[in-house]
């Protein structure tokens, strides 16, 4: 039975886990954080990626916990309505569709429930050293003894430290898109009952929408900017950075401001994508936003996650032994999906991708070679 250790215990890695246990895998989930990560923005369930949720039998669950928009307005400046809709929102697009926007924490959790008697998870460490030969990686870990594995796969998100160790510095890879976003929780003091508001500022707008049957906002604010000469990892210099912009916005900043200074799940982080050339190298690969992140601007990360979580397990099973034929198939599945989904955060800049884009990068590939 081949060992496979999956670095990252968001959605990508968990699901990769899920599908390489169901093919006689034996896969082991290291996740930096010490428990679940809490909070993040509402995250959509898109074409082809239904499909993989319903093969794990978790679509009915998904249905159950999916947000419930009545429609949205647009705001200008002072907080006057310009534009409302009840056919769509800017987050999940139409109302009417089958694709599921839910929680990116239920998301996390459902599936982790999931897999976790199936499926070994070690929290609170993470990867510090790669060292491979003709007999599997040798993984040296932040708190844990070093163990041997037959394959690593990084899932590690858009700051992977498999990437790095494997490939080489962040800076080769990453394309900055101009601006910063950052998603926190606070109290509905804004009243919203399944409504969505959207305001634009000069250079920083937000989304606010309202969650947990309305008692609770999550809120996406983002700010124009050149990248910043600031560790992405230093979460208190990028709260810093986005309670200031906030305080400076004309309607509800003094607020906002300090439900992003208050926040306990603040987050906040560059919109940039990752391009590479390739994903893998030896019997190292990488899954997800550590390899093809498409930006939030897309709209496709979630499901880009959940159908190459799915084809990696699938193409692994194929060529069972063969990891460099399996990491090939891979790459000659994925990169034509991932190439048309990016393409949603760079077609439009400042603005939607139209909905003749979003329905072909849902569905441009199949789960089957």
């Amino acid at each position: 039975m081949q060992t496979v250790l999956i670095s990252g215990g968001g959605i990508a890695g968990p699901v990769l886990a899920h599908w390489l246990r169901h093919h006689g895998f034996a896969p082991t989930v290291v996740e930096r954080a010490p428990d679940l990560r809490a909070g993040g923005q509402a995250v959509d369930i898109r074409g082809t990626a239904l499909e993989v949720v319903r093969r794990m039998g978790l679509l009915e669950r998904a249905s159950s916990v999916r947000t419930r928009m009545r429609g949205m307005s647009v705001l200008d400046a002072d907080g006057q309505e310009v534009h409302r809709s009840t056919e769509s929102t800017f987050s999940s697009g139409r109302l009417d569709s089958e694709d599921i926007e839910l929680l990116r924490e239920d998301l996390v959790r459902m599936v982790h429930e999931h897999t976790r008697t199936d499926v070994e998870y070690l929290f609170g460490d993470s990867i510090t050293a790669l060292d491979e030969d003709e007999s599997g990686v040798r993984v040296g870990f932040a708190h844990g003894p070093s163990r041997t594995f037959d394959l690593v796969v990084g899932a590690d998100g858009l700051h992977s430290t498999v990437r790095r160790l494997a490939f080489g510095p962040e800076e080769g890879f990453s394309h900055h898109l101009g601006s910063y976003l950052s998603v926190f929780g606070a109290e509905n003091f804004l009243g919203l009952e399944d409504w969505q508001m959207w305001l634009r500022d000069d250079d920083t707008g937000f989304g606010i929408m309202p969650v947990r049957d309305n008692t609770e906002l999550r809120i996406a604010f983002g700010f124009e900017s050149g990248p910043l000469a600031v560790d992405p990892r230093d979460g208190d210099a990028l709260r810093r950075l986005a309670v200031e912009r906030l305080g400076s916005m004309r309607w509800e900043g003094d607020r906002l401001a300090r439900a992003a200074r208050e926040a306990p799940d603040f987050y906040c982080d560059a919109m940039a994508q990752i391009r590479m050339d390739q994903w893998s190298r030896g019997r190292v690969t990488l899954l997800g936003d550590a390899g093809y992140c498409p930006s939030p601007l897309s709209g496709q990360g979630t499901s880009l996650a959940l159908v190459g979580a799915h084809v990696l397990a699938d193409c692994l099973a194929q060529d069972l032994g063969d990891h460099r034929a399996a990491y090939a198939r891979y790459e000659e599945r994925m990169r034509p999906f991932v190439t048309v989904n990016q393409a949603l955060a760079t077609e439009n800049p400042g603005g939607p991708a139209s909905e003749e884009s979003v329905e072909y990068a849902k569905n441009a590939i199949s789960l089957s070679s």
